[in-house]
C-alpha cells in the first residue's frame, strides 16, 4: 500500500474516524429515495456518519448484480450519493455477489469491476463487498482454481480493491460472519484465519458477534474475533432487525455493548427495522451510545438490574429518544400528514387555520345526541409503553413483563377468585390491576391512531392492532375467571372468528416442534384442545367409571382390589351419587376426559369402607372430593377450573372445609394438588400406607 493511500486514511488527528451509522441491510422492501435522504438529515442531526446501502432485495444489488443501472435508476443514485455528502454522510455502496459468482471466471470479474466503476461515476467512493447468507460449496471450476472458499473470496476482493484505487472505506462481509457460523470455533476458524491473513490491510471486515442476533457483545468476544483478522472489526449489528418475524418489532434502546468496545472496533452499524419510520428510537440511542465515551459521565445509580456502564444508561437514551420521538408524531409536515380538523391545527399552531364552507358552520351536537369526538394528544407515556411493549428480541419492556407475570399468577390463582374472603379480595385486586394495564394499552393505541404524522403511524399499525388484540383477549380471560364475562366466544369456542388466534399456517408448524415456546417469559404446555366443562349427571356414571378403571390400569398401577380402598372410590365407581351439584366433567373434541365430583358430608362414605377415622377431621373438614384427568389433557386449566366451580359450590352449602384422599402412586394428581396451592398435606389417624390427606378450609 502506498504511503500516500495511508496517510489519506487517517483524520486530521492521525487517527481513522470511527464508523458509525446505519446499514440498509435486511431482506424485504428496501427504503424509498425519500426515506434514505429523511435518514441522512437525522445521522447528521444525532452526529453518526456512514449509510451503508444493501437492501438484500434490490435485485441490482444481489439477485442480478451483474446488470448495469439504467439512466433512470442511475439518476436516482446519482441524487443520493449527493444528498449523503450535503449532509456529511459517508455513502458505502454495497454489491452481493455471492449467489452464483464464479470465481476464476475473469469475466464475472470484470463484471463486477464494470458495475462498481459505474457505481463509481456515480460519485461513490466507498463500497463494500458482501458474501453473507449464500451456500459454502464451491461449483467444481473453483474447487480446482482455489483452495478454499475463503481464498476464492479473498482474491476477488483483493483484486476489486486494487482495482477501485484502494478507497478509504471498503468492507468485507464474510460468510462467517459470526461465532455461531465459525467451525469449530472463532480461533480455530480456517476460513476466518485465511481471510485475517490474506485479506488486505485496508479493507475492514463486518462482524455481527456472537449470533446473526447477538444478544450481547462483550469486550473479550470482540478481542478474539480482531486477533484472528489481525484488525478491529466493523459491527453490523442486527439487535434491532425485525425481516426474520414480521410479527415483531423492536422500539427498545440499543443495549448489552459496553462503550468499552468503543475503541476495539473500527465501527458500528446498526441494521434495524424494516420499517423506515419506528427506527427512531433504535438509531438515535445508537447515536447517544457512540457519543457516551466522549461525553463521559456518571455511574448511573437508577439502573439495578443489570451491569452498569460509567458513560451510558440505555434507560436514559430510551427517554432521550422517545422524547424526540413523541414531537415526529405531532408534526404535520411530513409527507402524508394528516388533514388535521381546524380545532386541533388551533392547537399545534399559532397561524389561524385555513378556512372552509363546513368551519363557516361547525356541527354543533344537540341536546342528548353524542357529543364531538375529541382526540386527546399522544404522551410521552404512551411511547414508554409501545418501546415496552416492543422491546427487544430478548426481554420485553419492565411493563409488557408485568402485564404477562400478572396474568401468570392470576391464572394460576383461579381458584382464588371463589375462594376464602381474603384470597378473592387479593386475586380481584390484582385482576383490577391488570384490567387497569390492558386499558392502558387501548388508550395507548387510540392516541398513536389519532397521531398528526400519519407516515409513523401505518408503519406502526399492524404491529398496535395485533398487541392490542391479544391484550383484549388475555382481558377478557381475566374477567372470565373473576366470574364477569362468558369466554365461550373468544376463548372456548372450537369454531373461533379467525381474530380470536395467531398464528396462521407458520403458528401452526411452530406448535408442532418440541422448541416452541422455549424464549416464552412463560413455558406452560399449550394448549391445542378446546375443553368444556358442564355439570355431572347420571347419564355421566358409566364415563366416569371407565375413566377410573383406565388411570387405576395406567402406568401399572397395582390392580384396584390390591391397593387399600379410598373414601371416593364409591363416587368414581358409581356405587355412590355425589351430592346435588356437587360434580363436574370435561369434555374435548374426544369425548369426556375428568371429573370432579364430592360429597358435602364424607362420614357415609368413610362408613361405607368401615374407615375409621378421627373426628376431628370431619370436623374441620367435613366435605370430600376427588379429581381426575386423563393423561392426553396436558393443560391443567381445565381441572383447576373444575376444582374451583367444586369448592364454590360446597362452601355456598356450609361446608367449612374439604379434604381429598390421593394415593401415592397416583403422582399425576399428586402433583396437580400440590401445585394448585390451597390444598395442604394434613395428618390423620387411621389412614392406610400409601395413602396421603390434603386439605383446604372454605
Amino acid at each position: 500500500m502506498s504511503t500516500a493511500s495511508s496517510a489519506k486514511r487517517k483524520t486530521s488527528s492521525g487517527t481513522r474516524r470511527f464508523i458509525s451509522g446505519v446499514v440498509e441491510g435486511f431482506y424485504g422492501r428496501p427504503w424509498t429515495m425519500g426515506q434514505r435522504t429523511e435518514l441522512f438529515k437525522r445521522e447528521q442531526k444525532w452526529g453518526l456518519n456512514t449509510y451503508l446501502y444493501a437492501p438484500k432485495d434490490d435485485y441490482k444489488h444481489r439477485m442480478y448484480w451483474r446488470d448495469l443501472y439504467s439512466p433512470e435508476e442511475a439518476e436516482q443514485l446519482i441524487a443520493l450519493i449527493s444528498a449523503a455528502k450535503q449532509h456529511n454522510v459517508e455513502l458505502i455502496y454495497a454489491i452481493s455477489p455471492g449467489l452464483d459468482i464464479t470465481f476464476s471466471n475473469p469475466k464475472e470479474v470484470a463484471a463486477l469491476k464494470r458495475k462498481l466503476d459505474q457505481v463509481k461515476e456515480f460519485g461513490c467512493r466507498s463500497f463494500s463487498l458482501l458474501f453473507d447468507d449464500i451456500e459454502t460449496e464451491m461449483c467444481p471450476a473453483d474447487k480446482e482454481a482455489f483452495s478454499s472458499f475463503a481464498h476464492a473470496q479473498v482474491a476477488v476482493t483483493n483484486e476489486v480493491y486494487k482495482h477501485l484505487e484502494e478507497p478509504e472505506t471498503f468492507l468485507f462481509c464474510p460468510t462467517d460472519y459470526c461465532a455461531a457460523f465459525c467451525t469449530p470455533n472463532v480461533t480455530q476458524s480456517s476460513y476466518l484465519h485465511t481471510v485475517g491473513e490474506k485479506l488486505l490491510p485496508g479493507i475492514d471486515i463486518l462482524w455481527t458477534g456472537p449470533k446473526v442476533v447477538s444478544h450481547k457483545i462483550s469486550v473479550e468476544s470482540i478481542e478474539e474475533v480482531s486477533s484472528v483478522l489481525k484488525r478491529a472489526p466493523v459491527i453490523w449489528d442486527n439487535i434491532h432487525a425485525n425481516d426474520y418475524d414480521p410479527q415483531r418489532l423492536f422500539l427498545g434502546p440499543y443495549k448489552d455493548r459496553p462503550t468499552e468496545l468503543i475503541p476495539k472496533l473500527r465501527g458500528v452499524l446498526t441494521n434495524p427495522n424494516c420499517e423506515f419510520y419506528p427506527n427512531f428510537v433504535a438509531i438515535h440511542t445508537l447515536a447517544t451510545w457512540c457519543k457516551a465515551p466522549a461525553v463521559g459521565g456518571s455511574r448511573d445509580v437508577e439502573m439495578a438490574d443489570e451491569e452498569q456502564d460509567p458513560c451510558y444508561s440505555p434507560q436514559k437514551a430510551l427517554t432521550l429518544a422517545l422524547s424526540d420521538w413523541l414531537q415526529e408524531f405531532m408534526s404535520t409536515d411530513q409527507p402524508g400528514g394528516i388533514s388535521c380538523p381546524a380545532r386541533l391545527k388551533k392547537e399545534l399552531s399559532d397561524e389561524e387555520p385555513m378556512q372552509t364552507d363546513m368551519a363557516d358552520n361547525p356541527y354543533v351536537p344537540g341536546p342528548g345526541e353524542n357529543p364531538l369526538y375529541t382526540a386527546e394528544p399522544l404522551t410521552l407515556d404512551d411511547l414508554k409503553l409501545l418501546s415496552d411493549l416492543f422491546y427487544l428480541p430478548y426481554e420485553h419492556g419492565s411493563t409488557a413483563q408485568a402485564m404477562l407475570q400478572e396474568l401468570d399468577w392470576l391464572k394460576s390463582n383461579s381458584h382464588a377468585a371463589v375462594s376464602e374472603m381474603d384470597e378473592t379480595a387479593a386475586w380481584c385486586s390484582r385482576a383490577q390491576q391488570f384490567d387497569n394495564m390492558c386499558d392502558a394499552v387501548v388508550q395507548m393505541f387510540n392516541r398513536l391512531s389519532n397521531a398528526p404524522n400519519r407516515n409513523i403511524l401505518y408503519d406502526l399499525y399492524n404491529y398496535i392492532c395485533d398487541i392490542k388484540s391479544g391484550v383484549g383477549l388475555a382481558r377478557a380471560y381475566v374477567k372470565t375467571l373473576g366470574g364477569q364475562g362468558q369466554p365461550s366466544a373468544q376463548l372456548m369456542n372450537d369454531d373461533p372468528e379467525p381474530w380470536g388466534f395467531r398464528g396462521g399456517l407458520s403458528g401452526e408448524f411452530q406448535r408442532m416442534l418440541p422448541g416452541h415456546g422455549n424464549r416464552d417469559l412463560f413455558r406452560h404446555p399449550p394448549m391445542t384442545a378446546v375443553y368444556c366443562i358442564r355439570p355431572y349427571c347420571s347419564k355421566d356414571k358409566t364415563e366416569v367409571q371407565r375413566i377410573f378403571e383406565a388411570m387405576q390400569r395406567g402406568d401399572g398401577r397395582t390392580p384396584l382390589m390390591m391397593q387399600p380402598p379410598l373414601i371416593t372410590d364409591g363416587l368414581s365407581s358409581g356405587e355412590m351419587s355425589p351430592s346435588p351439584q356437587c360434580g363436574f366433567v370435561v369434555e374435548d373434541d374426544v369425548g369426556m376426559c375428568g371429573y370432579a365430583l364430592a360429597l358435602t358430608d364424607g362420614k357415609p362414605a368413610a362408613a361405607m369402607i368401615q374407615r375409621a377415622i378421627s373426628a376431628s377431621l370431619f370436623e374441620d373438614f367435613p366435605s370430600v372430593v376427588i379429581v381426575q384427568v386423563l393423561p392426553r389433557v396436558a393443560d391443567p386449566s381445565p381441572a383447576k377450573r373444575m376444582v374451583a366451580q367444586l369448592l364454590s359450590v360446597i362452601r355456598s352449602s356450609g361446608s367449612r372445609g374439604v379434604f381429598c384422599e390421593l394415593r401415592q402412586s397416583d403422582r399425576r394428581m399428586l402433583d396437580f394438588f400440590s401445585k394448585l396451592g390451597s390444598f395442604k398435606p394434613v395428618q390423620v389417624e387411621g389412614v392406610p400406607d400409601g395413602v396421603l390427606v390434603m386439605a383446604t378450609s372454605l
